[in-house]
């Protein structure tokens, strides 16, 4: 990207305020891409962690899977998830707080015996789905937010702060050439006037 600049002192002025507002801001971005890529890492370690859970829970219901055709599924479904937002590094990400259930009301008499335990059992696989999702979401919009802020530092100390430096540069070169063919036109005016001064007595 090349920076478009004029050879005045207003130019040279206005690079140097903004080649300073990218510096400063630099260990700042960074900073934000060091914290999103360790949340990024913590989310995807728990989504892991949840997704191990729930395989555990499964096929510890292998040896009980005949049971669960006489489940009636109707008796138990999410009514609500209750969600709150946090900030993590400046990114609003949703947070589960709870699972709201809508149970049916059934016969203790009239059904197994095991059906309570299986509606706490379905809860609780709820729960660990859910909650894995919240986290696989929390690592997209935090990476997706690492992705934007890598560009910008890519962007801030590999193109923009060079461009800037090297602008000021060449602003600088220009401005003491100017002055130094000024200085010298200056001698050299000088010198005449003191020649037809001398010639003149």
């Amino acid at each position: 990207m090349a920076i478009k600049f004029q050879y005045n002192k207003t130019a040279l002025h206005n690079l140097n305020k903004q080649l300073k507002i990218r510096q400063k801001a630099l260990p700042t971005l960074k900073n934000k891409e060091a914290a999103l890529r360790l949340e990024v890492k913590k989310a995807k370690d728990q989504s892991l962690d949840l997704e191990e859970q729930l395989n555990i829970k499964i096929s510890g219901q292998e040896l009980s899977a005949g049971l669960w055709n006489e489940f009636l599924p109707e008796l138990i479904k999410i009514g609500n998830i209750c969600i709150s937002s946090r900030k993590i590094a400046g990114v609003s990400i949703p947070v589960m707080k709870e699972i709201v259930f809508d149970e049916k009301e059934f016969s203790l008499f009239s059904k197994p015996d095991w059906f309570p335990e299986g509606i706490s059992f379905v809860k609780e696989l709820a729960n660990i789905v859910t909650e894995r999702e919240f986290y696989v979401r929390k690592m997209a919009l935090l990476d997706q937010a690492r992705k934007k802020t890598t560009q910008k530092v890519n962007l801030y100390e590999k193109v923009q702060i060079p461009g800037y430096e090297d602008a000021i540069r060449k602003i600088k070169r220009f401005l003491e050439d100017e002055e130094n063919l000024s200085k010298s036109a200056q001698k050299i005016v000088k010198k005449r006037q003191q020649k037809q001064k001398a010639v003149a007595v």
